[in-house]
């Protein structure tokens, strides 16, 4: 396992991350609904068929090889910058320090 490819996220763990997320947004959404729907008239075309969210087997291995640059990414940059403090270890304020270039660049 030398090999860095062999490195990555395992894509069950990645989908039910977005399941867990997906379901914290539906039961969001549907307070919302009931919020606006007491504030508002009921009229043609309120109600909003709920359909499952799913995601295929391609999508969720690109979001792990997605991930896995990311992550690799931020050690990279957090290690530049604390050899260049000196430091052999990176702390969270290296990767605060990185952080918002590296979400631009992503």
């Amino acid at each position: 396992m030398d090999d860095e490819s062999t490195y990555t996220f395992d894509p069950d763990l990645i989908h039910a991350i977005f399941k867990h997320v997906w379901s914290k947004t539906a039961v969001e959404r549907e307070r919302n609904q009931v919020t606006n729907a007491m504030n508002c008239e009921v009229g043609v075309g309120t109600s909003k068929k709920n359909r499952p969210t799913l995601a295929n087997t391609i999508a969720l291995k690109l979001s792990c090889e997605l991930l896995k640059t990311f992550i690799s990414e931020a050690v990279q940059r957090a290690a530049f910058i604390a050899e260049a403090e000196g430091g052999t270890k990176i702390e969270a304020t290296h990767l605060e320090r990185i952080l918002p270039q590296l979400l631009l660049d992503f």
